[in-house]
């Protein structure tokens, strides 16, 4: 049965609703995931730094879809939720166009301007063509991972989680299967990898256009529509702390490879791509939980139905709280095993892979409360609030954490950064949320 977004919920409703967002953000992980392992494996390290170096880049670009996406189902759940089902499908559809044409533009900006940032990030001679060329390959389905980055929230706004998952797996599964037969079978190497993944980007973003685009069963349909401009800045008001999160992520996550690239060379800029990834994997619960929960939180919000807020709000830290100290347990027990999948054959390599790991995440025990703490003040159309958080999480926090703490303690300084950055946001999480419980009693 069909579980519909003013319902009261159980853990156990509240799982089931939010389990296939969860499950679309593992798989969304998967892309860079699967790439990277293929190309570590089948064309060596160099080639796996390339894509390293030169992924914050394209997740940078991608990141209007991230904004859009969260932002704008936000405005589209709180619509319906006040019974005005035609303007939601509008805002819905110009939203959808903006991204497309967006994108577009983008990719062709990010194809000329990829040299010269792999250049200054320090990437030279063979580094520096395998990252034009990855890059290059990528921004072809730029504009569809990005329609399929906001298709992610409008599933669940339109009451269609399942649906959602059904398309982010066809897509992984798409690149996966690739990957092994470009990279492994027929040694095409970085290119093949890259060629993978805009497989299954594509597969992900034009399914749901053409889904929205016919009669469905869902709440939401692509119609005509015309540009409104206030709910366009409100999207962007309400997403900026996705788009903060996605761009400041790319910021950091270059500098943290231009300090490893310091400290460690090759060796550390690949490292800390074998942690990303298992990264990528395990915080996309957390993000998963707050794309799957915030249409939730938005429509009871938009009915003004505040007992739902606080029974929503109480069993979201019950399940964060629970996540994060299963996933630090998991990634201690997990962390050689992992290390050795991905870059087994150097030893070297294996063990500051293994090193950097176990200290890095013990951040999954606070990162979590961070990262739902920015989606429910955007789910309440409060993008200011939602952008600071993310703004010290994600960029503040951690470069002043990632430039000092190498001085002092060396590579292991790196490792613990993003630790200490969490730490510190944490503190302004806490306030913000006590003070909506003293204004408004949602919490």
């Amino acid at each position: 049965m069909q579980i519909q977004l003013s319902e009261h919920f159980t853990f156990k409703k509240l799982l089931r609703f939010v389990l296939p967002s969860i499950v679309m953000m593992i798989f969304t992980s998967i892309y860079s995931v699967v790439d990277g392992l293929f190309v570590s494996n089948f064309a060596g390290k160099t080639a796996l730094a390339a894509i390293n170096l030169i992924v914050p880049l394209l997740m940078g670009l991608s990141a209007l879809g991230f904004m859009i996406g969260t932002g704008g189902s936000a405005i589209v759940a709180k619509t319906l939720g006040e019974g005005k089902k035609k303007e939601a499908n509008e805002y819905f559809s110009m939203l959808i166009y903006i991204t497309a044409a967006g994108g577009i533009v983008l990719s062709i900006i990010g194809a000329f301007l990829t040299p010269t940032i792999a250049s200054m990030l320090g990437a030279k001679g063979q580094l520096l063509s395998n990252c034009t060329m990855y890059a290059r390959i990528s921004f072809i389905s730029m504009p569809a991972f990005m329609l399929q980055n906001v298709f992610q929230s409008f599933f669940v706004a339109a009451e269609k989680p399942k649906l959602g998952l059904s398309v982010i797996v066809a897509s992984g599964v798409t690149n996966i299967i690739l990957d092994a037969l470009f990279v492994g079978a027929f040694g095409f190497g970085l290119a093949g990898a890259a060629a993978a993944t805009v497989c299954g980007e594509l597969l992900g973003g034009i399914i749901p256009i053409i889904y929205f685009s016919r009669k469905n069963s869902s709440l939401l349909r692509l119609c005509k529509t015309r540009i409104n401009i206030s709910v366009f800045i409100k999207t962007c008001v309400n997403g900026s702390s996705e788009l903060m999160t996605n761009l400041s992520s790319s910021i950091v996550n270059s500098l943290y490879n231009v300090q490893l690239m310091k400290f460690a060379g090759e060796n550390g800029v690949a490292a800390y791509g074998t942690i990303m990834y298992v990264n990528f994997i395990f915080v996309a619960i957390f993000f998963g939980y707050s794309i799957g929960s915030a249409p939730l939180i938005s429509f009871n919000y938009g009915a003004g139905n505040h007992d739902e807020l606080k029974n929503l709000f109480k069993k979201s830290m019950t399940l964060v709280t629970i996540w994060g100290i299963l996933l630090a347990v998991i990634s201690q027990i997990i962390a050689m095993p992992l290390a050795r999948l991905f870059v087994g054959y150097d030893n070297e390599l294996l063990a500051m892979t293994q090193e950097g790991f176990r200290i890095y995440c013990l951040v999954y025990l606070i990162n979590g409360f961070n990262i739902f703490g920015s989606a429910f003040f955007t789910s309440l159309n409060n993008g200011i609030i939602s952008a600071i958080i993310s703004f010290l999480r994600t960029l503040v926090f951690q470069i002043v954490s990632v430039i000092i703490l190498p001085i002092i303690f060396g590579i292991k300084g790196i490792w613990f950064a993003v630790i200490v950055a969490e730490m510190f946001t944490l503190c302004f999480t806490a306030a913000f949320l006590i003070k909506q419980r003293h204004n408004y009693h949602y919490v």
